[in-house]
């Protein structure tokens, strides 16, 4: 094996050294080079940031402009840009959505209700295609890069930074939350003219989402109801991998993208506190889960290694996937540098030994002009990214500067409508080793496995005292399709058949309520 990875690395023209850097050195490298994607792949006419710095690409990812958004603050406190010239240039992006058109037309529009279209064109600032969704999450990461500009801009006497606190309040507060749930208990996740809501399912379970439920909850104007984090919170599976207990969702983006903006240490909420620990800790326990799995390297993926891992949604050479771990999904062998880089908050340790690693050993050929190119494996090929994307950009810069100076957590967490999200989520001040821990929650699910759903699969779950379960499926829309069982369970693991047989091809859910409990397991059947 290490005669194969030797003989890889001299094919990918691997050096085995590089010039050495100090950790802060290398940390400004990286966020500087970050920094210059947002500030370059971008119409200065609109504001608009590229999804990705492919040639030719034409559309704009609202999420990148999110992250962009944030960026621009960095990169003034760093002196790469001016004040006036970020002020500038975030003016223009603002005046862009706040003045884009919003309707039902299939195009020709910036969005609806207030949300924003995943993908816009680079130079009319509207829907990119007639496949591209309302997206709830990636209007969430826009709004977040807005406000968190607003509080960087807060010159009294200044016209152009008193317009950009305007209009990101005015933007932000536009949004129709309620109309995004469909008279369901959670948000949906996307939304299209003509279609609706048809083929989108509500953000339910830990992911990346949790920004978005914050702020939701926080809206001056339009808020969810607070029951709308409990149906959020009903979807969560919490497991044991290598040592490490916590809330699983395996790419480590989910894990990161929402800790960008809100700082979870010492907070937490009713579910978080069963578990005596906060969502900070818990994407730490996540990240060196991760770790380890690279160490044990179960499916024997060339390269994986110590100061070598980092699993999450990126480029990989069979095309854009979400992969992660534990449990294990889509791991084709394929490292992408920001799932490391961008942990460094959780992992400070771990995560400057794989940025050191980096630079000393594939600076050659993995590096652009950029920073990190998205991904590479050497299990295939070897294969190298050509592309660096907005969305793995985004949270180094970010996670970067909080890990140096705090400054976007201390800017996000002072807005109002996020102290107000938070509490109306129910997260109170929480300490480990201080604050007592309450009586563990009565019921807890499994993911069912195997899924997809080909035959016959399992839910299994827990009681921690005698309960009557009533369990149903239901499909996407949240509607239900049978009952499956309604009978009392004793104290205990227990498990129930999930039969494919009469379900057509598509996404369901299980709900178990077990008194004043629900929680909920997702599966997929396939054609």
């Amino acid at each position: 094996m290490r005669r194969l990875f030797t003989a890889l690395a001299l094919t990918l023209g691997l050096a085995t050294t590089a010039e050495a850097q100090t950790t802060a050195a290398l940390l400004d490298t990286l966020q500087h080079s970050g920094f210059d994607f947002f500030w370059n792949e971008v119409n200065t006419a609109n504001g608009l940031i590229r999804d990705r710095n492919a040639p030719g690409s034409n559309f704009s990812s609202i999420a990148s402009v999110g992250f962009g958004l944030s960026a621009i603050p960095i990169g003034i406190d760093h002196g790469w840009v001016s004040r006036s010239q970020g002020a500038a240039r975030v003016h223009r992006t603002l005046l862009t959505f706040y003045n884009g058109p919003q309707g039902t037309l299939s195009l020709g529009t910036i969005g609806y209700k207030g949300f924003f279209y995943h993908f816009l064109r680079m130079d009319t600032a509207t829907r990119f295609d007639t496949s591209v969704e309302l997206s709830t999450i990636d209007t969430a990461l826009l709004f977040a890069g807005m406000l968190d500009a607003r509080q960087y801009f807060d010159a009294a006497g200044d016209t152009t930074e008193v317009a950009i606190r305007a209009m990101a309040d005015s933007i932000y507060q536009r949004a129709d939350w309620n109309f995004m749930r469909n008279f369901n208990p959670g948000i949906m996740m996307g939304w299209k003219p003509a279609f609706g809501f048809l083929g989108f399912g509500q953000w339910i379970g830990y992911n990346e989402a949790m920004l978005l439920y914050i702020l939701a909850l926080g809206s001056p104007s339009k808020p969810v109801p607070a029951s709308a984090w409990d149906a959020w919170t009903s979807g969560y599976h919490y497991q044991t991998h290598y040592g490490y207990s916590f809330v699983i969702c395996p790419p480590l983006f989910t894990h990161q993208y929402s800790h960008c903006w809100i700082d979870f240490r010492d907070i937490a909420d009713a579910y978080m506190r069963t578990k005596g620990h906060d969502y900070f800790e818990n994407s730490r326990r996540a990240t060196l889960a991760q770790r380890a799995y690279g160490i044990a390297n179960p499916l024997g993926a060339i390269g994986y290694a110590a100061n070598q891992w980092g699993l999450t949604a990126g480029d990989g050479p069979f095309g854009y996937e979400a992969r992660g771990a534990p449990p294990a999904q889509n791991d084709d062998g394929t490292i992408t540098p920001t799932a490391a880089i961008s942990s460094i908050v959780f992992t400070p340790d771990e995560s400057i030994a794989f940025i050191q690693h980096m630079w000393d050993t594939y600076r050659p050929t993995v590096w652009g002009p950029y920073g990190w190119k998205d991904g590479f494996n050497l299990s295939t090929g070897p294969w190298v990214a050509t592309d660096v994307i907005g969305i793995d950009q985004g949270p180094i810069v970010m996670m970067i500067e909080n890990f140096r100076t705090e400054k976007p957590w201390q800017r996000f967490m002072a807005l109002p409508a996020i102290a107000l999200g938070l509490t109306r989520a129910g997260f109170q001040p929480y300490v480990l080793g201080v604050t007592p821990r309450p009586e563990p929650a009565t019921l807890e699910l499994d993911r069912v496995t195997p899924d997809p759903v080909t035959a016959r699969s399992r839910l299994a779950f827990r009681l921690a005292r005698e309960q009557t379960l009533q369990v149903d499926l239901l499909d996407l829309q949240g509607r239900q399709v049978r009952r499956i069982s309604e009978r009392a369970w004793p104290a205990g693991t227990h498990s129930l058949d999930v039969e494919r047989a009469g379900l057509s091809a598509g996404v369901y859910w299980l709900r178990v309520r077990a008194g004043d409990e629900t929680r909920h397991a997702r599966f997929v059947v396939l054609p």
